[in-house]
């Protein structure tokens, strides 16, 4: 390969790894132009004083207070949901399936993560029906079965995610723990998992913009336009995600638009913000296994 043949494609590679930057750029900015002028303490509690909103005092109908919790709540309920299953699954697909089980749940995890969210939407609806049939007046669409749809839909991205960092572990690492008297379950434990914890929290940090964007599930499954303050996972419950689908379907004026521009952008502060936890929690967890 020649000089002119490497720095071309050196600088296709730059090329291509900064456009996905630029299209974030262009997106964020876009939002900015369109939504900004609604941003405000009117657009989260509209005409409701703020600390009456924040104590429950009043309930918040013309703002996005409620759709913030909701989101925030469905996000967390999700994960709480996932990533136990999703961690334990990509534990046994690196460290005790065989070749023909990793293969073929490998398989299965892959056409799991690959189908449209709106068949995963449909599933929670018929589940929402059939019990709402056998328990009637008790269950219906809700805040739960959004979070169980959102938890079988984001599994497999834990799954996959948790099963690379593993088997991506160097095997002088992962022979120490046998080498010192420790059990197979004590080496995943005490020195893979730590090892390996930067990734997992990556791939929980991936689940949760997963989580958050997600419009197909919910609509089908418990969110609705009004709702208020979510009071009980038991409940309907408004989104971020379903007023922005909303409110660019069935705006009415040029200013219920811009106030959809406005709740994306929340959207995307409120995911800024999960991620920030997220990161600050993996920072405390690498500091405190350096110990």
């Amino acid at each position: 390969m020649n000089r002119i043949t490497e720095r071309g494609l050196v600088l296709f590679c730059w090329i291509f790894g900064l456009l996905p930057l630029l299209i974030l750029s262009t997106v964020i900015v876009y939002l900015l132009i369109r939504g900004s002028n609604a941003l405000g303490l009117e657009l989260i509690f509209g005409k409701v004083p703020v600390l009456d909103a924040l104590l429950g005092h009043r309930q918040v109908f013309d703002g996005l207070l409620p759709a913030l919790a909701g989101t925030g709540l469905l996000v967390i309920l999700a994960l709480a949901l996932a990533i136990i299953p999703g961690i334990c699954g990509g534990i046994y697909l690196a460290e005790y399936s065989s070749p023909k089980e990793r293969r073929l749940l490998g398989l299965l995890f892959d056409i799991i993560a690959g189908l449209p969210s709106i068949v995963i939407g449909l599933a929670g609806f018929a589940l929402t029906i059939l019990l709402h049939r056998l328990y009637p007046g008790r269950f219906g669409p809700c805040l739960l079965l959004s979070a169980m749809a959102l938890a079988f839909l984001i599994v497999p991205y834990l799954v996959r995610s948790t099963e690379a960092s593993l088997r991506s572990i160097p095997l002088d690492l992962r022979l120490t723990g046998p080498a010192l008297g420790a059990s197979k379950l004590q080496n995943i434990v005490f020195i893979l998992l730590p090892a390996r914890m930067n990734d997992l929290i990556g791939g929980i940090i991936l689940a949760i913009g997963r989580a958050a964007e997600d419009t197909a599930v919910i609509m089908l499954t418990g969110a609705v336009a009004s709702a208020g303050m979510v009071r009980s996972v038991l409940e309907q419950y408004e989104a971020l995600p379903f007023y922005i689908y909303y409110t660019s379907s069935q705006y009415s004026d040029a200013a219920e638009l811009q106030g959809g521009f406005g709740a994306a952008i929340l959207l995307f502060a409120l995911c800024g913000l999960l991620f920030l936890v997220a990161i600050l929690l993996e920072q405390e967890v690498s500091r405190r296994l350096r110990r």
